[in-house]
């Protein structure tokens, strides 16, 4: 006699039997999820540092923090003057560059690949700067130089922000010319990167 049980009796199953397909779903939830976050979190990054730099700039820009009457450098007076006597002294570059922090174009400067021998003078002021002798080709476009001609001609200040650089400045007006680094060749290792239209040039009497 047969068991009438048996043809009603459903087979036991097993995890193989249901494929992978469960078991994965929450795996590939919680990745998802956390790519998500990822995303976000690189977004927020981006919008804070953009906060920063915009509040960086609202206290420290555009323009350049006026000299104090009666310092004196090198036993040069210092020159102290308005934003509206600039602007009526220099051209509209280089008030943008001395008086704006601004930077010129690599390549397309005065001075870049300028070989003659003399002494580079602040255009504004006339301070004695850089000589031709410390002038070296450093491959960035623009005008660079192992050292200055002395060391209080100017002025080196950290600049705040995120991408911290060294801002060099003309110690008698307190114009921008440009950043040091600390690539350059010997005998200093310093790279001074200046910006053509904050300098002019006077050569010397055997060059010219």
């Amino acid at each position: 006699m047969t068991d009438s049980t048996a043809h009603h009796t459903q087979p036991t199953a097993t995890p193989s039997d249901h494929g992978s397909g469960v078991s994965d779903c929450p795996a590939t939830a919680n990745s998802e999820t956390k790519q998500r976050w990822l995303r976000r979190g690189v977004a927020g990054l981006m919008v804070l540092s953009a906060l920063v730099l915009a509040l960086v700039w609202s206290k420290h820009g555009p323009t350049r923090p006026q000299q104090q009457r009666g310092e004196t450098t090198l036993g040069m007076p210092t020159v102290v003057k308005t934003d509206a006597q600039w602007r009526r002294l220099l051209t509209e570059e280089q008030f943008h560059i001395l008086r704006e922090s601004g930077t010129e174009r690599p390549f397309a400067n005065r001075y870049h690949d300028h070989e003659a021998e003399g002494i580079y003078t602040c255009v504004a002021c006339g301070n004695r700067l850089f000589s031709s002798s410390a002038k070296f080709d450093s491959g960035t476009g623009w005008p660079s130089f192992h050292a200055p001609l002395n060391a209080k001609a100017v002025r080196q200040t950290m600049e705040p922000g995120l991408w911290q650089r060294t801002e060099v400045a003309c110690s008698r007006c307190g114009g921008h010319l440009g950043h040091v680094f600390d690539d350059g060749p010997p005998p200093t290792g310093l790279r001074y990167c200046m910006n053509s239209a904050a300098l002019q040039f006077v050569a010397t009497s055997s060059s010219k």
